[in-house]
């Protein structure tokens, strides 16, 4: 915790003289001018941004960072689901999809123009909004992510905790958008990126180092003030990574619903609190095989708990007709819980009519027989993939 001090409260800000803001956003937007990142979404100097191409990075942004997204962006492929693979949180997707179409049969294909109205679409909140807003329409909004956050939080040495400050910093923010609204926005974020960062900022290449207040009272790497971090709960199961003679691996769709819905998946038990049993792991399997524990588990972290799961692998000589899963409830289903003692569901797959392994879209039910060279052009999750790989590591 930064020693105390006395930060500005926005309506002080709204009272300082306009020359005062008017003389940071231009010393902003000077550097912004020299220093401006080249990035695949982002309109050349002088030229108006695509509002697609806007929301669309925004979009793949929320809670990913620049650097992750610029590969995915470039890649970018009508089958969603599968070119956002690996990203993570993939709602997104789908809110995309959603939205397209809402824009498209109730907007008369025109796209919102404002913060108010782009609240409409679907995975659009208030910063994707206004980001939006400003980029694509020089709309005077406040788009604060994490880096305009630490920015601003130095700026003016906020230190209300996290994420209690996020409106104070969006009130201060806001009063300084100039006329050149998506510049400053976008500038702002390439501020905090590149030289107001958490750790070790370069404080002497900074526009704002003379007006800096927590760099005066040395308290700049202090700021924001996090929260304290929650203990996440740690859950375990059982994953089945099934081969046939020619390699391919067996996955299955998650629900349409809930942690990552509508992906594919291995074959999955229940998640508790501790790892099932060999003998209580067999009655999960999908179907009979002669099932083997690979060693090692697999670890990966999800915003809310953290999971690690063993993997029993088997190679069978024909795919089988039935598969058989626990009938957890499906909201149960949808976060991979469930009692592993409740009775089984059987029933077929059309395994013989499945579509190519390169289709991602699928019915409810449908299962997959993947060959390992395709599994990066469907739509596995990383955790996902991460289970598989750990079952094909081996003899």
């Amino acid at each position: 915790m930064p020693p105390a001090t006395k930060s500005k409260k926005p309506e002080q800000v709204f009272n300082c003289r306009s020359g005062s803001r008017l003389r940071l956003s231009a010393r902003l937007l000077a550097w912004y001018d020299i220093h401006r990142r080249v990035l695949p979404w982002r309109a050349a100097k002088g030229k108006r941004a695509d509002p697609y191409e806007v929301w669309l990075s925004e979009i793949m942004l929320q809670q990913t960072t620049v650097q992750a997204v610029g590969a995915y962006y470039r890649k970018f492929q009508d089958e969603v689901l599968a070119a956002w693979a690996g990203l993570g949180y993939y709602a997104r997707a789908r809110n995309l999809y959603a939205a397209a179409k809402l824009v498209a049969h109730q907007m008369g294909g025109k796209f919102p123009a404002t913060a108010e109205t782009l609240r409409a679409l679907p995975g659009v909140g208030g910063y994707t909004a206004g980001a939006i807003a400003a980029i694509a329409y020089d709309e005077k909004q406040a788009a604060m992510d994490a880096n305009a956050e630490r920015v601003i939080a130095r700026l003016y040495a906020v230190d209300t905790p996290m994420p209690r400050a996020k409106s104070e910093l969006h009130a201060l923010g806001s009063a300084l958008v100039p006329d050149r609204a998506g510049d400053f926005v976008q500038a702002l974020m390439d501020l905090g990126s590149a030289i107001c960062t958490p750790k070790r900022p370069a404080c002497p290449n900074c526009p704002w180092t003379d007006d800096c207040r927590a760099r005066k009272l040395g308290i700049q790497e202090q700021l924001p003030v996090k929260a304290p971090k929650v203990a996440r709960p740690l859950k375990r199961g059982a994953a089945f990574v099934a081969r046939d003679r020619s390699g391919a691996v067996l996955l299955v769709k998650r629900p349409d619903k809930g942690l990552l819905a509508s992906m594919l998946e291995p074959p999955l038990g229940a998640w508790s609190e501790k790892f099932p049993s060999p003998a209580q792991a067999l009655k999960q399997a999908p179907f009979e095989a002669a099932w083997k524990k690979r060693p090692g588990i697999v670890r990966h972290g999800f915003t809310h708990f953290e999971l690690e799961i063993e993997v029993y692998v088997a190679e069978v000589a024909k795919r089988p007709t039935y598969l058989c899963h626990p009938r957890p409830s499906t909201a149960k289903a949808a976060r991979g819980e469930g009692d592993p003692g409740r009775q089984k569901r059987c029933g077929p797959e059309s395994l013989g009519s499945l579509p190519s392994a390169r289709e991602t879209r699928a019915s409810p039910g449908m299962t997959k027989w993947v060959k390992a060279g395709d599994l990066h052009s469907v739509a596995l999750p990383t955790v996902m993939r991460k289970i598989v790989e750990h079952g094909l590591d081996g003899p």
